[in-house]
């Protein structure tokens, strides 16, 4: 099937979410840039690792990433 002409990624998209291998689509969790003081030891670590977005929302995001799967 070919591509269409003028199509492009959305850059806003490509710079939030990663398409893994496999193709499944990781993101970063949010609440990790200030107040940290006042969050435990244990949920910064948890905001620091990357997470799997929710199945519904997959194919959105991969409509805005053409060249990536």
């Amino acid at each position: 099937m070919r591509r269409p002409k003028g199509i492009k990624t959305k850059k806003s998209v490509s710079k939030r979410f990663k398409i893994t291998a496999t193709g499944k689509v990781m993101s970063r969790h949010a609440g990790k840039r200030h107040l940290l003081s006042g969050k435990s030891s244990k949920r910064r670590r948890r905001l620091g690792e990357a997470k799997l977005v929710h199945p519904t929302d997959v194919y959105r995001i991969t409509a805005c990433l053409p060249f990536s799967h």
